[in-house]
């Protein structure tokens, strides 16, 4: 396709709407900066060669060297459709588009760094506690054929971990909830300052999209068990916060 739009990989699932994260911060990015886009949607087992063919660069490598290729990309064609730009890489590409596309930015001025920090805060501690939780709900929202895949995997650590059970489950929600009372509590501190419900104090940023798809994630994958569990919690903070990003919700 040779439209003149920003195109943004995703992956199939058999719920009606999209669940993963990173995938969520980079379509938050894109409604909120009003860019014209369009979805591709692809199965795990066709993740790898798909991006091979579209040129993007892969984002690792696995100790016997093959290099691993994950989503989010993009291919923006918006300023050539000879010459499109091909991304991998959630923050890179969040970069770029910042850089590219100013207009309603993202990071405000001098705030960079401090939402790195967030940013890697979410990604590497906030949502741990959650993972032994949310992937055996998530796995089993993917179509057969993707389970196949997982199957078929060379280790064993390509299948999910089994969904946990009684006292384990309970433990794991204990560890979610003192994350989510010590993220509150830091955010709490916008509340002589601004509305409560967003890093920056008043204005959405690139951190509010890096949490907001988190709780995306939650809402779509367990939205009558998890996401009602958590989005009262810390008088609904939560719940704020995902309707204040309803509006860049949006799935083209």
């Amino acid at each position: 396709m040779s439209q003149s739009l920003i195109t943004l990989y995703d992956v199939h699932s058999t719920i009606s709407q999209p669940w993963a994260p990173n995938i969520w911060r980079i379509r938050l990015i894109l409604n909120f900066k009003r860019l014209p886009h369009r979805t591709v949607w692809v199965d795990f087992e066709e993740v790898e060669a798909t991006l091979r063919m579209t040129g993007a660069s892969p984002v690792g490598q696995k100790s016997d060297g093959r290099l691993v290729y994950t989503l989010p990309v993009i291919v923006d064609r918006l300023r050539s459709k000879s010459s499109p730009v091909v991304l991998s890489n959630v923050n890179h590409i969040a970069e770029y588009l910042e850089a590219t596309y100013p207009a309603r930015p993202i990071f405000p001025e001098g705030s960079r760094a401090m939402q790195a920090l967030f940013v890697h805060y979410i990604q590497e501690i906030f949502v741990k506690p959650l993972l032994p939780i949310l992937i055996p709900l998530t796995h089993q929202r993917l179509p057969e054929r993707s389970h196949a895949h997982f199957r078929r995997g060379d280790s064993v650590s390509t299948l999910p971990p089994p969904s946990l059970g009684g006292a384990q489950h309970e433990q794991a929600w204990v560890a979610v909830k003192e994350q989510f009372n010590f993220l509150a509590s830091i955010l709490d501190k916008n509340n002589s300052d601004g509305n409560g419900a967003v890093a920056m104090g008043r204005d959405v940023t690139y951190a509010d999209f890096a949490l907001c798809s988190v709780l995306i994630w939650i809402e779509k994958v367990s939205p009558h068990d998890c996401w009602a569990r958590i989005r009262e919690w810390n008088g609904g903070r939560w719940r704020r916060l995902h309707s204040r990003c309803r509006e860049y919700m949006d799935v083209c």
